[in-house]
């Protein structure tokens, strides 16, 4: 079978795909696979801060629609790109190993987060990290800041944007070998991350059967159980990108998941952190909302 694969053009969107297809033909060598690259909303609007520009999967809905259509037979993207309900007619697949889900700074002089000057600017386009941060260091200022890891990178080298730093995902650095360039990484239970950050989202459409079972012989079970309790809870908060959210399950030694979990309201003014513990992924994650009052 030939299958073709769609994705971002970005250079991260294309290292994962790249990956992805790698994968897939290492597994299953009589198939050939091939990459399709579409351009979404949030690749075309690069001047406002995601919460601003007002809708949900910008970096999603044209891929969808070409899944939908036939066009394209699976599609990669990041998975805390990806709205807390999948389109009617899709599914994702199990997920795959996870790479580091922690957020990371890259500071312009300073050597830590704690060593920032007062009134030091952080460039990030994520009220769930600026609120996090603001807590820690009320201080700090903090700008909105899009574009790719390089365009973000040249931002902050580049003296007229008056950055001091930035923060990304570790995830995303890694898989662009470019690791080198954190100045420090941040403990996922201080600054909690975005639900899923780290996993890679592979989807189909959901009649697509064969493909699907192809996709999920190669998951990785404590990834995915730790995804499906981190998207259960961002989808009972109904959260996207006008709130700040997070979510960081781990499994533990037993195989029980322990989550912390993050929210809050559009300002920051009151932000909630609790902890959950159990055994069942989706029940871990109604317990989180439960225990916040979102269900």
């Amino acid at each position: 079978m030939h299958y073709r694969i769609g994705t971002r053009g970005s250079k991260l969107a294309l290292v994962q795909s790249e990956y992805v297809k790698r994968r897939m033909e290492e597994a299953y060598p009589e198939d050939t696979f091939e990459l399709v690259i579409i351009k979404t909303t949030g690749d075309k609007v690069t001047d406002k801060p995601l919460a601003a520009i007002g809708t949900k999967g910008l970096f999603v809905k044209e891929i969808e629609e070409e899944l939908l259509s036939g066009s394209i037979d699976m599609a990669v993207h990041s998975m805390k790109d990806m709205p807390a309900e999948c389109e009617t007619g899709l599914t994702f697949a199990k997920a795959w190993k996870r790479e580091d889900c922690r957020d990371v700074l890259i500071l312009k002089t300073a050597g830590s987060f704690s060593e920032l000057p007062s009134g030091a600017v952080i460039g990030t386009g994520s009220l769930r990290r600026a609120c996090q941060l603001a807590m820690l260091r009320p201080d700090i200022q903090f700008t909105a800041i899009r574009g790719n890891v390089d365009t973000r990178i040249n931002k902050l080298m580049d003296d007229s944007y008056g950055l001091d730093g930035i923060v990304l995902a570790a995830a995303g650095l890694n898989r662009l070998g470019r690791s080198s360039e954190i100045t420090e990484y941040l403990d996922p239970e201080v600054v909690i991350p975005a639900p899923a950050q780290g996993v890679l989202a592979i989807e189909t459409a959901e009649v697509n059967t064969e493909l699907l079972d192809k996709i999920n012989a190669l998951s990785d079970d404590n990834s995915d159980r730790e995804a499906v309790a981190e998207r259960t809870f961002l989808r009972l908060t109904g959260g996207g990108c006008h709130a700040p959210v997070g979510a960081h399950c781990v499994t533990k030694d037993n195989g029980d998941l322990r989550m912390v979990v993050l929210f809050g309201n559009d300002d920051c003014s009151r932000i909630l952190r609790i902890e959950v513990t159990g055994t069942d992924s989706e029940a871990v994650g109604h317990e989180a909302a439960r225990m916040l009052g979102l269900e």
